[in-house]
């Protein structure tokens, strides 16, 4: 039961304020994952600042067009710089994902750590090795591309 990371970094030609507002909203989600995955948010539609405590629920289908029920709770929130959710129910055993924003020169730098588990023992690391690390990067590589379209 491996326990398996992500490191993904960006950098965004926009001002961190608009940046944050962006990502730091969950009805946003849907726009920039892919389409075949059906994303929906279920919780009540998000208005304010995200806050620690915050639970998101969501529909996605990111197999075979299986609808799943996916629940997430922001655990950690520093406004402007970075915010963390984590997993309370889904698919993973384990999925913590971390936000980070830096102002540059450039624009936005945001960086998303996550560290996950499967579930099933062996057979997880069996199946990511397989198919879900390709699913999960290129779940992030049409994040990077939209967002890249998104702020122009």
């Amino acid at each position: 039961m491996a326990i398996y990371s992500i490191n993904r970094t960006q950098y965004i030609k926009a001002e961190l304020p608009e940046v944050w507002a962006f990502f730091s909203n969950p009805g946003n989600l849907a726009n920039i994952t892919p389409d075949y995955m059906n994303f929906k948010v279920t919780s009540e539609p998000f208005s304010g600042e995200i806050y620690p405590g915050q639970i998101i629920t969501y529909k996605v289908s990111p197999l075979l067009g299986i609808p799943l029920s996916w629940m997430t709770e922001i655990t950690s929130v520093e406004r402007l710089y970075r915010f963390v959710d984590e997993q309370r129910m889904g698919p993973y055993k384990i999925w913590h994902h971390q936000h980070l924003f830096e102002k540059t020169e450039l624009g936005v730098k945001m960086t998303d750590i996550v560290h996950y588990q499967l579930p099933y023992l062996w057979v997880g690391d069996i199946a990511h090795s397989m198919f879900i690390k390709k699913k999960i990067n290129s779940i992030f590589d049409h994040r990077c591309s939209v967002i890249s379209k998104l702020f122009i």
